[in-house]
């Protein structure tokens, strides 16, 4: 397995971010158009590819000074558990060092953040309003 990792969002297409979304059952896979506008919007990615195949990636939406989120973090199933999400983490976690860092996490991957530093904020509870058009 010979993993290559990028930061080069214009390589993206949109059918490479719907099968990767859809191979982890995200709504948002059903939406190509809307979600390779939204990778492009990010502050930055670390795609992680299998020759042309897009199998994991990371995306973070900053303020660009003080704080980070990490929105999109997945892996193509086939792909977990061999170190491509600890790499791509790992990575956006140096080039975001001085910042705060929030996501939110599925509890199937608390444990994985939990490797990777983050912990649970006591006394905060995440919030949604979840509508894709």
């Amino acid at each position: 397995m010979s993993i290559r990792y990028a930061s080069n969002i214009e390589f993206i297409t949109k059918e490479a971010l719907q099968e990767l979304f859809l191979s982890v059952n995200w709504e948002s896979g059903k939406y190509p158009n809307e979600l390779l506008q939204a990778i492009q919007n990010s502050h930055s990615i670390v795609a992680a590819w299998d020759g042309d195949r897009l199998i994991g990636l990371v995306n973070a939406l900053s303020d660009g000074i003080l704080t980070v989120y990490f929105h999109y973090m997945l892996i193509d199933p086939s792909y977990q558990g061999k170190g491509v999400g600890r790499e791509m983490m790992t990575t956006m976690l140096k080039r975001y060092k001085e910042y705060n860092k929030v996501l939110i996490s599925y509890p199937s991957a608390v444990e994985f953040y939990y490797k990777c530093g983050f912990s649970s904020e006591h006394g905060a509870t995440p919030m949604f309003i979840s509508e894709l058009v």
